[in-house]
């Protein structure tokens, strides 16, 4: 596929992530509010955050179903109304989105610039974002580790998102992610990367065209819901 890059660094098609770039990490609330729906000890909130991810992995990589997953996580199966509780309560965690980001990759997209989504996600959470907005509005794709069977860093992950950008050269491709060790597995494939540390002045740099619409300050904040 031949494309003309549109962006100061020679980029044909953008790879993000969507926890820590575009979406916002949760607040110490929330998880102090998953741990007491899930009947955690009070103050005990480091061993539920440590159970919660202790089989993550395997959640978003779709082998655990979300009653399994919260089995594991408990240490005994929750009936179905407790079940959705957590179910509930767990995505809401991770479907609040960054405005200054979002507008950096609105702006981008105008451009025609094409981005792909690779995110780790259970599959719950996976059609609750593929039913977003933006995610219809910004992105030509979008994959999610339970669909794959497989987390990022694997290889294949990224394999699968090149494919889907249409673009057969990796190093005309931009991969973003907050996560050092995802960027470095996406680099070893070729795949230029973005180590995203919160700063979406860093994005703008980035995926903006130079000339007026790069020097536009991103918008102010909406809102938290994303």
């Amino acid at each position: 596929m031949t494309t003309t890059s549109l962006t100061p660094n020679c980029t044909d098609a953008v790879i993000i992530d969507y926890n820590g770039v575009l979406g916002r990490q949760p607040t110490p609330a929330m998880w102090t509010r998953l741990a007491d729906l899930a009947e955690w000890p009070s103050r005990q909130l480091d061993s539920f955050q440590h159970a919660f991810w202790a089989h993550r992995e395997a959640y978003d990589a779709g082998e655990l179903s979300d009653l399994a997953y919260w089995a594991k996580v408990l240490g005994h199966h929750p009936g179905a109304r407790w079940l959705r509780t957590l179910r509930t309560a767990d995505t809401a965690m991770w479907i609040r989105t960054d405005d200054r980001v979002l507008d950096i990759l609105r702006r981008s997209r105008a451009t025609g610039l094409p981005m792909v989504l690779l995110s780790n996600a259970p599959a719950y959470l996976s059609n609750v974002l593929d039913a977003t907005g933006w995610r219809r509005e910004l992105m030509a794709d979008a994959l999610y580790s339970a669909r794959l069977g497989l987390c990022k860093p694997h290889p294949a992950a990224y394999e699968h998102a090149l494919a889907a950008t249409g673009i057969t050269d990796p190093g005309r491709v931009l991969f973003i992610d907050d996560r050092d060790d995802n960027c470095q597995a996406a680099a070893q494939l070729g795949l230029r990367t973005l180590h995203y540390t919160g700063q979406p002045a860093e994005l703008a740099k980035q995926l903006l065209p130079v000339g007026p619409a790069s020097v536009r300050p991103p918008a102010a904040p909406r809102g938290t819901s994303r």
